[in-house]
């Protein structure tokens, strides 16, 4: 027996998860959903994970796809995150930029970074479905600068960069 949904969330709202979006295109267009179970698995071979709920409309569009893209919010892109998290909109119209990558991968503008990758595995897990790419193309924004965006105590925020120095940064 596991505790239930309520306390589970209630017990991890102070843990700081980075907030991205997830792309593909499907037969009706584009698709798209914020996430923020992104996690880097492996560097050889490059993979990455995230999950998505039974019950989020974007996975019956995306369960399908063979390639996605995922993007690294900037901290300013909060806004860009509650679009691509909001029910009934289209997430691609203005003012969403984006353009067609590779593999035919829609490609968000402005983002501090993006990962298109090959669906590598899909597994699922209790409500949701675990989906594992393979990184096949990979940029950055190319300013070496800006801080990302995270999911903090029900809400998302820019991470404070600012305040780490050296005495509390702590290298993994």
């Amino acid at each position: 027996m596991t505790v239930d949904g309520t306390a589970l969330r209630t017990a991890l709202r102070p843990y700081a998860s980075g907030v991205a979006v997830l792309t593909a295109m499907d037969s009706a267009g584009p698709a798209g959903v914020t996430i923020t179970s992104l996690t880097s698995i492996s560097t050889e071979p490059a993979l990455i994970s995230f999950a998505l709920a039974d019950t989020s409309s974007t996975w019956a569009r995306v369960k399908d796809c063979h390639w996605f893209g995922v993007h690294v919010l900037a901290g300013d892109q909060a806004e860009l995150a509650g679009r691509f998290a909001a029910r009934g909109v289209d997430r691609f119209a203005p003012p969403t930029r984006w353009r067609t990558g590779p593999h035919g991968v829609p490609l968000l503008d402005d983002c501090l970074s993006w990962l298109v990758c090959s669906r590598y595995d899909r597994i699922r897990l209790g409500d949701h479905h675990l989906i594992v790419g393979a990184v096949t193309d990979a940029a950055t924004d190319g300013s070496g600068k800006g801080d990302s965006l995270i999911h903090l105590h029900g809400a998302v925020r820019p991470v404070a960069s600012a305040a780490l120095t050296e005495a509390t940064a702590a290298p993994l």
